[in-house]
């Protein structure tokens, strides 16, 4: 969890209560240790939250306190609203319930006039001509990727023939009807491009690649421009 996102969550717990709580009861519910719940009503109360107490005392949100709605202006909420449609009609069931529970969170942190505007725009995004289909759900390759954690894939390439892999995702690329993952790969040591259908199954093993992402993708990215592929070691 991010510094950011555990900063909510105690303004949340505080924001439940009416009278003061321990530091200890907010470690408890933030499964976090008593001297981060300390620093971080500090930083809080650094940034304006009306928090009173102390430690050993407990503390308590003044009344009347609320986060300041999200201002955003027209043209913005037309790129998030078809942005978050384009994604809810793509077949990722996950990513598609991440989009509309993220609507509904900006809806509701808006104002009224721009809740309106956000219901009423009238910009879609086509639905998928075809759900792509394969054993192996997006959700599994999207953390993959996150975590930077390595894969053991068993593919199927368009010539049918099949492998096993160790690879290190940094990519997804949703094509129309495809899924394309782009990867390191332990057997070529070079990137590689698999189609999610053509997945049979993964194992993730838990264990984050040697090399940091962004600079997989740096690479990645270069390779790409390079015509034709450099030799081993080489550079365009």
């Amino acid at each position: 969890m991010s510094r950011t996102a555990r900063l909510f969550q105690l303004l949340d717990a505080l924001r439940a209560r009416r009278r003061p709580v321990a530091a200890a009861r907010l470690a408890e519910a933030l499964s976090v240790s008593v001297r981060t719940v300390y620093r971080d009503v500090q930083t809080l109360v650094g940034l304006g939250a009306p928090i009173d107490g102390g430690a050993g005392v407990g503390y308590v949100l003044r009344t009347g306190f609320f986060l300041p709605p999200l201002m955003f202006g027209e043209e913005e909420l037309e790129a998030l609203v078809l942005g978050a449609r384009w994604v809810s009609a793509q077949g990722d069931v996950p990513l598609a319930r991440a989009a509309e529970s993220a609507l509904g969170k900006i809806a509701t942190a808006s104002p009224r006039d721009l809740r309106e505007s956000l219901a009423e725009t009238g910009l879609w995004a086509p639905g998928a001509a075809s759900a792509p289909t394969g054993a192996v759900p997006l959700r599994a390759l999207r953390e993959a990727i996150r975590r930077e954690h390595k894969l053991r894939i068993h593919y199927t390439d368009a010539a049918g023939q099949a492998s096993e892999r160790l690879i290190w995702p940094i990519a997804l690329a949703f094509f129309e009807g495809t899924r394309v993952l782009a990867a390191w790969c332990e057997l070529r040591g070079d990137f590689r491009h698999f189609r999610a259908d053509r997945i049979a199954d993964l194992e993730s093993l838990g264990q984050r690649y040697p090399r940091a992402r962004r600079e997989l993708v740096a690479r990645w990215r270069e390779r790409l421009l390079c015509r034709p592929p450099p030799p081993p070691g080489g550079r365009c």
